[in-house]
């Protein structure tokens, strides 16, 4: 997986990443957050309006287990850090 941090660093804000997920496929607006010192991964969401006019977040990608998610999550961190 390669990683492709751009620096903005407004508000909570550090950093936007784009991965390559494989050859020629992106995943993009993966954002990295400065909340109370740590650093936090958001991962892209899709938002809607439904039928009763409230607001649906979907997420963009998803994970089989909760194990898969923090393992990418320590994977972008280190990456960012050595960027």
């Amino acid at each position: 997986m390669k990683i492709h941090f751009r620096d903005v660093q407004t508000g909570m804000v550090e950093a936007r990443a784009v991965i390559e997920l494989e050859e020629g496929v992106f995943l993009n607006e993966v954002t990295l957050l400065r909340i109370d010192g740590q650093l936090e991964i958001e991962f892209p969401k899709k938002n809607f309006k439904g039928k009763n006019e409230r607001t649906h977040h979907l997420d963009i990608i998803t994970f089989e287990s909760e194990d898969k998610r923090i393992l990418w999550e320590l994977q972008i961190k280190q990456a960012y850090k050595e960027w």
